[in-house]
């Protein structure tokens, strides 16, 4: 049975968590084109749809993938432009992995007509039904909030140097949504010492967070990267840890409440 393409699952507040890259399917008439390595989907999000269960319980909606984001990134502009120039990237449709690995057997990477195909088939109805919801609670609530959830291996130098903090808090140097928002995301981050933490460090925010974020018109937007360790053993088989995620849950609850007890002035 095909998986369907995007899942929404809609709340009652103004709040949204979007998880981009939760998804691991490959379609199976791309398989042949993969490395076998890559079938493996290492740089999957794992385990967020169960490390944020809880948001249904605060009144949040959920929006999921269902396919890998080595299909194609939903965290990136169909134009393709980097999301950190100057540094490596990994592109819309990605054609090596974080650590700079080949994903694709030799001459077997997609052509341009198969990224457009790819475009049309599960990039844009993921947005679609993204800009689609936000306007839905725009207009009930009369603003949005849209947190969206990432995670990532610890130490990974084909992208970035040494040890990442385990929190990253991004708002595009705090332009994807009021100030005063940030300020209480920051302030949970900062009231707890059991997590190291950064805002707007290496990771900013992505495609999502820099398109929809417009606070101006009312829609709101913050990412947070975290990294593997803090819920997850970071060498395959890559496995839940109960203890850790039952440390960071609760930050993760507390910093989701702190958005929905927020409004605009």
């Amino acid at each position: 049975m095909t998986p369907a393409i995007v899942t929404l699952r809609r709340g009652g507040t103004p709040l949204l968590v979007s998880l981009p890259h939760i998804g691991q399917h490959i379609p199976g008439e791309m398989q042949a084109a993969f490395l076998p390595s890559a079938l493996q989907v290492e740089d999957t999000d794992w385990f967020l749809d169960r490390l944020y269960d809880f948001v249904p319980e605060l009144g949040a909606g959920l929006i999921l993938p269902q396919y890998s984001r080595y299909v194609i990134d939903l965290n990136r502009p169909s134009d393709n432009a980097p999301m950190y120039p100057g540094v490596n990237n990994t592109a819309l449709v990605p054609t090596t992995s974080f650590t700079g690995d080949a994903l694709y057997r030799d001459s077997m990477e997609p052509d341009a007509a198969e990224i457009e195909r790819r475009i049309a088939d599960y990039w844009r109805p993921y947005h679609e039904a993204l800009g689609a919801e936000l306007a839905r609670l725009r207009g009930e609530h009369g603003y949005a909030i849209l947190f969206d959830g990432h995670s990532i291996k610890s130490e990974l130098p084909w992208l970035f140097p040494g040890r990442l903090p385990e929190l990253n808090l991004g708002t595009v140097d705090g332009t994807s949504c009021a100030h005063s928002l940030r300020d209480r995301l920051v302030t949970v981050l900062g009231s707890q010492t059991r997590f190291s933490q950064v805002v707007d460090g290496r990771f900013k925010g992505g495609h999502i967070t820099r398109h929809y974020g417009r606070p101006q018109e009312g829609v709101h937007t913050l990412q947070l990267e975290k990294c593997w360790s803090c819920y997850m053993e970071e060498t395959p088989p890559f496995t839940w840890n109960a203890t850790r995620a039952a440390l960071l849950q609760p930050l993760l609850r507390e910093l989701l409440q702190a958005a929905l007890s927020w409004s605009p002035a």
